[in-house]
């Protein structure tokens, strides 16, 4: 074959920066969309807080405002440009927010920062404060960096002892500050098993405490008759009674199997509603929290720089900033309008939901919302993850309200999250000596009319992290 040239048409979609830009604020989360504007702050001398202005002074729409400068600025950049190009993200984070308006002297800094520790940190200060000698403070270092995040000490004394390499050390010394650090806050830490680590904590008891000699004896030897209960062995091995061993274990049943996990390592992290649902009037009203994010608006004086005819490097530098400012706002005020609209449609879809609870939740799916609102499904997805909704009912992600459905008797539907709010009612409310099975739950909804299959009442059940039937049963016989 002959090399030859060939002319062909064709379509092609391309997204445009100012599109993947948009489409990036808004799959932001309230947090994630509050760091981005303040790195945009940074980076882009164009942009600025919208503070609020002494009332005397007249204030101009921000659209005038905008336009206050002599020059053209392109509507469009390039379709072939890159954003990060113009858009690079300032590497200060540590900024305070735009909330934060109170001058640096009458600031109490003990009420926005705050140190969460690990488990290691807090048991390493424990150690810096008991009087040890230096051979022993590096005995304790080893023993707390092999205790793990449920506070078990997955290593031995011998171990310890092999690491340290010291000629004079002994076995008898690693073991004395073990139990030295056994004795550290919280209690039970530094157990090389369960058992090891309920003795501990029964041993800081008070001696006086009822029936605690009876829980050390089967805390160290009959840990797993007392899981399965059986009180008939443990009569036979230990020589005491059944009284004697159900007040023992009711003592034991109080311990912490984990004390680790009482020292959180990880911060608290709290949920920002993005949108508020009130009732006004008998009629449900949507509104955006307009405290997540500060108000940003085009900096005047800069933007008054910018000549039309200026060719240079540093005019070309404002026009660009301008331009993506410009840009920045637009996308943040799309990114509104469409979480506006889709948490409007939902709560016209969910008014029962709002009214009455999770149980009268109707089937909802994304192409529903899509439909209505004319969007692609794409898009309601990301506007409804990682985005909450302050209602009377609670906080909730928006997706919460997307739900499977299942058929009822009467030819309607009915929705997952409903049918899963009735059974944790009914399950909440069985008799504790003859829990609800599975097979009684299903029974129990086909006669509201609910078409469901017992493997799909259990998988709900296990989905809500409620146990079987029998393991209710046994649990609550041990309360």
């Amino acid at each position: 074959m002959k090399p030859s040239l060939q002319l062909k048409i064709g379509h092609q979609l391309t997204m445009t920066p100012q599109l993947q830009q948009a489409i990036k604020l808004l799959q932001l989360s309230s947090l994630d969309l509050h760091q981005e504007i303040q790195e945009a702050l940074y980076s882009n001398p164009m942009l600025e807080l919208d503070e609020e202005k002494p009332a005397d002074t007249e204030k101009k729409p921000d659209k005038d405002r905008e336009e206050e400068w002599n020059g053209e600025i392109p509507k469009d950049l390039p379709v072939d440009a890159n954003w990060d190009d113009i858009y690079q993200p300032s590497n200060y984070t540590n900024k305070p927010s735009s909330g934060q308006h109170d001058s640096g002297d009458n600031q109490d800094f003990d009420k926005f920062q705050s140190v969460t520790e690990s488990l290691q940190e807090h048991l390493l200060w424990q150690l810096n404060l008991t009087p040890l000698t230096d051979i022993d403070g590096a005995i304790g270092l080893a023993l707390i960096e092999a205790i793990d995040e449920q506070g078990f000490l997955q290593t031995t004394p011998e171990d310890v002892l092999l690491m340290m390499d010291h000629e004079e050390l002994e076995l008898d010394e690693v073991v004395a500050v073990l139990h030295r650090i056994q004795q550290f806050d919280p209690p039970g830490i530094a157990g090389r098993d369960l058992a090891e680590c309920l003795q501990i904590q029964l041993r800081q008891l008070s001696p006086e405490t009822p029936h605690l000699e009876h829980a050390l004896k089967l805390a160290a030897n009959f840990l797993p008759q007392i899981a399965a209960r059986d009180t008939r062995l443990i009569e036979r091995k230990s020589g005491l009674k059944a009284d004697e061993i159900e007040a023992a274990v009711v003592l034991i049943q109080t311990l912490n199997p984990r004390p680790g996990e009482a020292i959180n390592s990880q911060s608290v992290e709290y949920v920002i509603p993005d949108v508020r649902v009130t009732k006004v009037d008998g009629r449900w009203k949507v509104s955006l929290n307009s405290d997540i994010a500060p108000r940003l608006t085009i900096n005047q004086t800069y933007s008054k720089l910018v000549k039309r005819a200026d060719s240079s490097s540093d005019n070309a530098f404002m026009r660009n900033h301008l331009q993506e400012a410009r840009w920045f706002l637009r996308s943040l005020e799309s990114r509104n309008e469409t979480l506006m609209r889709v948490t409007t449609c939902i709560v016209e879809l969910q008014q029962g939901f709002l009214d009455h609870g999770p149980e009268a939740m109707k089937p909802m799916v994304l192409a529903d919302v899509a439909e209505r609102l004319e969007l692609h499904e794409s898009t309601i997805s990301r506007v409804t993850t990682q985005k909450f909704v302050d209602t009377p009912q609670g906080i909730f992600e928006l997706k919460y309200f997307f739900s499977s459905h299942v058929n009822t008797s009467s030819g309607g539907e009915c929705s997952s999250t409903a049918i899963r709010a009735i059974l944790k009612k009914m399950i909440s409310a069985e008799n504790p000596n003859k829990p609800l099975s599975d097979n009684k739950l299903t029974a129990l909804l086909q006669e509201q009319g609910i078409e469901i299959a017992r493997r799909t009442v259990a998988k709900y059940r296990e989905g809500m992290n409620i146990p079987s039937s029998s393991e209710r049963k046994r649990y609550k016989q041990t309360l």
